[in-house]
């Protein structure tokens, strides 16, 4: 004789989705006075955080902060000198959360750059987040996040741009070494693909326009990201407690295709 079954128990119903705060906390943008780091500012303080954004351009940083509110302050900074960094960065009292977009260089076929343009995107892309994180260091929290920047070309190399590949797929592997070295400080990467935004913007219509429907066919979405969708992937990493040592691709299924 068997048993008769049990019935069924309910599943369980859903937790609620978290609101996404930061409040307390000290976000820091290398790169903030404009584009995706400006964005990032912007939610962050949204949700609660004090915010302080570096670059290079005194006006436009001041400008950018003062449409943040009270909560956000900023400094000059060059992401390619050490100097000043260590400047920037002895001013901070605490750092929660710190993300490094800053960078300017140039891309294009090994045949045809000089050796300080092909360079060009490891002086100021790696070795400016690199100098960046180390000086920092000293000022994270228990609990402190860092959201480095990479590119989608790391994974899906364009026709011709080889040092730029190799830069982007470079901080992807310091990403994953920093988060073993500094451990529990947690290290992420954000690698878009093309975004339609502030960088694309400063181009000439015809080269933005031929990218971005280049991009549409290659991409699954059809689409160029915005800097509002990369902009909250960084936010997820800064509020995912259980996420290290991984990259986030907000690329619009270019890295599948």
């Amino acid at each position: 004789m068997t048993a008769p079954a049990s019935p069924a128990s309910p599943a369980p119903a859903s937790a609620p989705a978290p609101t996404l705060t930061l409040t307390g906390r000290d976000v820091v943008i290398v790169g903030g006075s404009s584009g995706i780091g400006l964005e990032v500012a912007r939610r962050a303080v949204a949700a609660g955080a004090r915010v302080v954004i570096g670059g290079r351009n005194a006006a436009k940083l001041a400008s950018a902060a003062e449409s943040l509110g009270d909560r956000a302050s900023w400094g000059v900074v060059d992401a390619t000198d050490q100097g000043s960094l260590a400047a920037f960065f002895d001013g901070i009292d605490r750092i929660d959360h710190l993300f490094t977009p800053a960078a300017s260089y140039q891309v294009g076929p090994m045949r045809e750059l000089t050796d300080s343009e092909a360079e060009s995107p490891f002086v100021s892309k790696f070795w400016g987040q690199y100098h960046a994180v180390k000086h920092a260091a000293p000022k994270f929290t228990a609990g402190a996040s860092v959201v480095l920047m990479s590119g989608a070309a790391s994974v899906r190399p364009p026709a011709a741009a080889p040092a730029y590949v190799a830069c982007n797929a470079a901080i992807e592997g310091l990403g994953r070494g920093l988060a073993v070295e500094l451990a529990p400080v947690r290290v992420n990467v954000v690698s878009p693909g093309t975004v339609d935004g502030n960088l694309w913007a400063q181009r000439p219509a015809e080269v933005r326009e031929e990218s971005f429907a280049q991009y549409g066919r290659d991409a699954l979405l059809r689409r160029p990201g915005t800097e509002g969708e990369v902009a909250d992937a960084v936010l997820f990493l800064f509020t995912n407690t259980f996420m290290t040592g991984s990259t986030l691709y907000p690329d619009g299924g270019y890295a599948l295709r």
